[in-house]
């Protein structure tokens, strides 16, 4: 399906000014349902938005959230380190810029505000899952290879909508122990769940600069075509049952 893409800008309390990327439907008239979707700790990259392209070729409006501000973005891990560690700094720098996020997506003509999930990629997936850990109005989530542990863990009640996990076996940053610590947080929280893995992908495996990132940086990467494609279906599936 053709598809169109705008810029869309919003402005923090602070004065930062945050350029995400909007994705729709060619001739798209309203009521569609909206995906946010939050990249990995380079910033607005390339993966981000041609997962908005991808979802917007499926009838989607989908906004690829610039969470840096100024669609800052690198390929230098130290760099991107850096980036995110400010924005985690205080639960309130994330907080507000994805609640503007999702205003900004809910208004947008094309959409219909009550219908909205959101996807995440590693550092993306940890957004995500925090957004809907605060209670924010999302029916699906879904986390690819994502960051699971969370300073605030989610209490019961909160989570409106469904996750989906999808986990690289063999990550290196984001331990077994971890799922299993998020499980039993989920079960905690009485929120409806899913977790896949895939036991021969790496870390950051759905993204086709994966590799190529990880050596440059000495950071244990790798795409995975075959298992990015399943886990992208699985979202897919996912947001069918619940949107």
């Amino acid at each position: 399906m053709p598809i169109t893409t705008r810029t869309v800008e919003y402005t923090t309390a602070g004065g930062l000014t945050l350029q995400s990327y909007l994705c729709l439907p060619e001739h798209a008239v309203g009521s569609l349902s909206g995906i946010l979707v939050a990249p990995e700790w380079w910033g607005l990259s390339e993966h981000a938005k041609h997962a908005a392209e991808r979802l917007a070729e499926q009838g989607y409006a989908a906004l690829a959230m610039d969470l840096y501000g100024g669609a800052r973005l690198t390929d230098d891990a130290a760099q991107a380190n850096a980036w995110m560690t400010e924005a985690l700094a205080d639960p309130a720098i994330l907080a507000e810029r994805t609640r503007l996020g999702l205003k900004a997506l809910a208004a947008q003509p094309e959409v219909d505000g009550n219908r909205i999930g959101a996807i995440g990629f590693c550092f993306g997936g940890r957004v995500v899952l925090d957004m809907a850990r605060r209670g924010d109005d999302l029916k699906a989530v879904t986390s690819f290879h994502g960051i699971l542990a969370t300073p605030e863990p989610a209490r019961e009640g909160f989570i409106k909508g469904e996750l989906l996990i999808e986990y690289a076996g063999l990550d290196t940053m984001v331990t077994m122990d971890a799922v299993e610590a998020f499980r039993k947080e989920m079960d905690a929280a009485k929120a409806r769940y899913h977790i896949d893995v895939f036991p021969y992908a790496k870390h950051g495996f759905t993204n086709p600069q994966a590799t190529r990132n990880g050596e440059k940086n000495g950071v244990d990467l790798a795409y995975n075509e075959a298992d990015a494609e399943v886990a992208w279906q699985n979202m897919l599936n996912l947001l069918e049952r619940t949107l």
